[in-house]
């Protein structure tokens, strides 16, 4: 072991025992305090299975996760000990991961904007690769971290963004400048960095972005820079449920890989996936703590054949200054499921979501939701809020609260942590092993089915 996690870290979940038992307890704990604290349950367990099956994917690439997805200790811990790299966007992440015992070695400070204090920082304490896609950041790691080892950024999208001025990468046509400029600063640029976002859902997308990067790879090269790394960013699918499975994109990339940077031409491949990792793994409870009925008028209608007619609107414990970040994010808004299944006689009501009532409105959650009447005092769960859910420290200033983390993990998945101790299957058949379920523990998200919302047909 890496010695990043140990059982202290977490509850260990016995076979038969599974995150929904563990969420019930809690939940059933947590009606006897005065505040209903939102919790999250964390299966460990699910990464877990999501880093073996990224690494039989693509057996070539070492993933570096991105910190801002989810920055919570546990999950930082468990990748630690899983031997992945992390990608920090700021002093405050560099901290946060080395704080923990990573080694700079494994830390990626990839915003393409950085501050100079947190540059001189990151010299200070080891971090040496990074990422630039502009003369000015180039300048001031010349000048601040003259050791640092740079990734040029690259915009392998096709498509023009929506708005360019917020796009990172720089154009193919200007490549050739700023690896001349940065020969010219004696700055080291050992390779190129790509993020596709949302377009990673469309394999031929990749292939597109590994041959601009080839080019561009041939650019330093000729101008006698030692490019030997390349950053297939991110855009990785969350869940199952996506268009295009890993396996599917997967394939993509390494026919890509192999047609452009085949094995044996001495190039480091590694990625940032982010929602990936940790989406499925988190379940949010959170509380109604206020309710506000808004009459609805139907003009013209029979009040005996439409029924109650109203707009609810619930007010929860948690809220986008807190868990609901995520939504900050463009993440949807998961759909809620009830704690407690409601007597089939009630009727059903538009609602909409939002946070804790306070002296500020909070933003609304969701809008426009079918629920049956709901109390004071009821739990709402939110499956897949793993990613962008743990709120930032300026987010947490503008009210938001941190909800609390109860993290769980199978004995199967310890013990296979345990069997590769951070390193990547050797063999093929080790690989096929990887995201055969071992037990029904490597099931806890599936299992994680508290009583769903019965909603009349044609209601999801």
């Amino acid at each position: 072991m890496n010695g990043f996690l140990n059982e202290s870290n977490f509850l260990m979940v016995e076979e038969g025992f599974t995150t929904r038992d563990l969420l019930e307890n809690l939940l059933g704990e947590l009606c006897q305090e005065s505040q209903q604290q939102a919790v999250f349950v964390a299966d460990l367990g699910d990464i877990v299975k999501k880093h073996l099956c990224f690494l039989k994917a693509l057996p070539r690439v070492k993933p570096y996760f991105p910190v801002k997805c989810n920055g919570t200790e546990g999950v930082l811990r468990l990748l630690a000990e899983l031997g992945a790299g992390f990608a920090c966007a700021n002093k405050a992440e560099i901290t946060r991961v080395q704080g923990i015992g990573v080694p700079p070695d494994r830390i990626f400070y990839s915003s393409p904007c950085k501050q100079v204090a947190h540059l001189r920082y990151a010299a200070t304490h080891g971090v040496r690769l990074m990422a630039f896609d502009n003369e000015v950041e180039l300048s001031k790691v010349a000048r601040s971290h003259p050791r640092a080892r740079m990734l040029l950024g690259i915009n392998a999208d096709s498509i023009p963004a929506a708005h360019p001025s917020l796009s990172f990468g720089t154009t193919l046509e200007s490549c050739g400048h700023l690896l001349q400029t940065a020969k010219d600063q004696a700055v080291e640029v050992v390779g190129i960095s790509f993020h596709l976002g949302s377009r990673g859902l469309e394999p031929q997308a990749w292939a597109q972005a590994v041959a601009t990067a080839q080019l561009v790879f041939d650019m330093g090269t000729e101008l006698g820079h030692h490019m030997h790394l390349l950053d297939i960013g991110g855009g990785f699918p969350a869940t199952e449920d996506t268009r295009a499975p890993l396996e599917e994109i997967a394939a993509g990339i390494n026919s890509a890989l192999d047609l452009y940077f085949p094995e044996g031409s001495g190039v480091e491949i590694i990625a940032r996936p982010g929602r990936y990792y940790v989406t499925s793994a988190f379940t949010l409870a959170v509380s109604i703590t206020a309710l506000e009925e808004i009459p609805v008028e139907q003009p013209g209608s029979d009040e005996e054949e439409c029924g109650s007619k109203k707009s609810l609107v619930y007010h929860l414990s948690d809220g986008i200054y807190g868990a609901f970040s995520c939504l900050l994010f463009d993440s949807p808004c998961p759909r809620p499921r009830l704690h407690k299944r409601p007597c089939p006689e009630q009727p059903w009501h538009s609602c909409s979501l939002r946070g804790p009532r306070g002296p500020g409105e909070d933003p609304s959650i969701a809008e426009g939701l079918q629920l049956p009447q709901l109390h004071v005092g009821d739990w709402l769960i939110f499956g897949d809020m793993g990613a962008y859910s743990t709120p930032t420290a300026s987010l947490l200033t503008a009210g938001g609260a941190q909800a609390r983390v109860t993290y769980a993990m199978s004995r199967m998945a310890w013990k296979t942590i345990q069997l590769f101790q951070g390193k990547p299957p050797q063999t093929e058949d080790e690989r096929e092993s990887l995201c055969t379920p071992l037990s029904c523990g490597w099931e806890m998200a599936e299992t994680l089915c508290v009583t769903p919302v019965f909603a009349p047909a044609g209601i999801i």
